[in-house]
């Protein structure tokens, strides 16, 4: 029987009612296939909060268009400027982090205040560039609160979008946790559909001897891995705080590898989410997002500016050199000039990673699980000149400029071997908190290719706890003058 034929409690009072506590795992069976299926990879899909993003921004951008272009004389030149400064003043602000039931009006303090500093850098510009064109501050006050109050009231409906399209199709969500909090947060997530949760099972992270649940009971990380695929779970909800615990910890990592989006609720007086007053609220439960990893907020949206920079002026120059690549490999390995490959990057989450192709294999098993192919006989004169140029690596600017990667990071690696490294080498997993990148701390150090991987998880979390943007820089320096010592695997 799995999570999803179980008999689950859809009336609230039937979840109070429940006296029976479970003291076995609900058995999960594995998904009926027949041989020709295809099976449904749960890491292509692409997480909840990050699909939420995108209209947000579209309308942001939107709002600050529409103004600009009502407003009589403004030059166009300004509009790229402005919409990618209030993007970033957004994302800074954390308004595209929204909470379980987000109100657009809470978000009307932020979004004027990022509006007022995007208006005021834009027409401090257009002043020392043009200034016949600068406006006065009558015009610019205006613009600044009609940007604010046009993007409020998109927000307001596609809010109220959200909540009707949650209700109509509710989410398979897992709760971690034992006691009452857990049973009220389930009668909570029946009797408000509009939250876009259904509950399908319960986990016991901390070694609690039962549980008070009608749902089925997940132990083992077997138990939560086959519930996930078969349930499609695309939500967890955490009943306390995780972060002392260490099975709890893993379990937060796990889930978010998994694609979930992770909420962590608690009760009482002086509540408390991760370590700070919490913002939001689930029908009164102070509510607040889990993130698997604490990250730099500024940094990191100051090395995803730099990543984008420098991608995009490097593709400029870089585009006879592709070109030409991929004509020598098309004409010396036949067709399928560009090799795809699921990689794991940040927070543990699946990419895409491209690179010109260098061998072709056998079958997509051999690609996910072979180490190393820089020895192998197959390969042409072209893929071993490609690799030993690093040459092969130059399509993955197109996945920075994207945001898949960075410039600079811990190296990507294939799901199979992620997940043999992290239960052979202690900290590996630790090396996801910050972005994946072409090149890294590891790599200059000669750590590429067949070499230690006790190795490069030490270097790579060293780098990440001593980051700086300029130790991003001086790392890509040294990456650019051992290209010409021919350094590739």
């Amino acid at each position: 029987m799995t999570t999803e034929s179980a008999s689950a409690p859809h009336p609230a009072r039937n979840v109070r009612q429940t006296t029976a506590a479970p003291t076995t795992t609900a058995p999960i069976s594995p998904p009926r296939r027949s041989s020709g299926a295809a099976v449904r990879r749960p890491h292509a899909r692409v997480p909840v909060r990050h699909r939420a993003v995108v209209p947000l921004v579209a309308t942001d951008c939107l709002a600050a268009a529409g103004v600009l272009a009502v407003r009589p004389g403004a030059p166009v030149l300004l509009l790229g400027p402005l919409l990618v400064c209030l993007t970033l003043l957004h994302t800074y602000s954390g308004l595209y982090r929204t909470g379980l039931d987000p109100a657009a009006l809470d978000e009307l303090p932020g979004l004027l205040g990022c509006s007022a500093l995007a208006w005021c850098a834009s027409a401090a510009t257009l002043a020392a560039v043009s200034p016949a064109h600068s406006p006065g501050w009558p015009v610019l006050l205006t613009t600044i609160a009609a940007t604010g109050l046009l993007a409020c009231a998109a927000r307001a409906v596609i809010y109220r979008f959200q909540r009707w399209s949650a209700g109509r199709h509710p989410r398979s969500t897992l709760l971690i946790g034992a006691g009452p909090v857990v049973r009220d947060v389930a009668e909570v997530l029946y009797e408000h559909p509009e939250y876009g949760m259904r509950p399908v099972g319960v986990v016991l992270p901390y070694d609690t001897p039962g549980a008070d649940s009608a749902l089925p009971v997940l132990r083992s990380v077997g138990d939560i891995h086959r519930a996930i695929i078969q349930n499609s779970v695309r939500y967890a909800v955490f009943a306390g705080a995780p972060a002392g615990n260490p099975a709890a910890a893993n379990l937060v990592r796990l889930l978010a590898a998994r694609g979930c989006c992770l909420w962590q609720v608690t009760s009482g007086p002086g509540s408390r989410t991760a370590g700070r007053p919490a913002a939001g609220h689930l029908w009164g439960f102070a509510c607040a997002r889990l993130d698997p990893y604490p990250r730099p907020g500024a940094g990191l949206v100051a090395k995803r500016v730099l990543d984008a920079l420098l991608s995009f002026l490097a593709l400029l120059p870089a585009a006879p050199i592709l070109v030409l690549s991929a004509l020598a490999v098309r004409i010396s390995d036949g067709p399928g000039v560009l090799f795809r490959q699921e990689r794991v990057g940040l927070d543990g989450r699946p990419f895409t990673l491209l690179k010109f192709r260098t061998l072709r294999p056998s079958d997509e098993r051999e690609s996910a699980t072979r180490w190393n192919v820089s020895h192998d006989r197959r390969m042409s004169a072209v893929g071993h000149f490609l690799r030993r140029t690093s040459l092969d690596e130059l399509p993955q600017l197109w996945n920075v400029l994207r945001g898949d990667m960075s410039l600079v990071g811990p190296r990507p690696e294939r799901p199979y071997f992620v997940h043999q490294f992290a239960q052979t080498y202690p900290g590996y997993k630790d090396r996801h908190r910050m972005p994946v990148g072409i090149t890294g701390l590891a790599q200059i150090h000669g750590l590429r290719g067949d070499t230690s991987i006790e190795d490069r998880a030490r270097f790579d979390n060293h780098y990440i706890e001593s980051w700086s943007l300029w130790q991003d820089i001086r790392i890509l320096l040294r990456t650019a003058t051992a290209l010409f010592r021919f350094g590739g695997s």
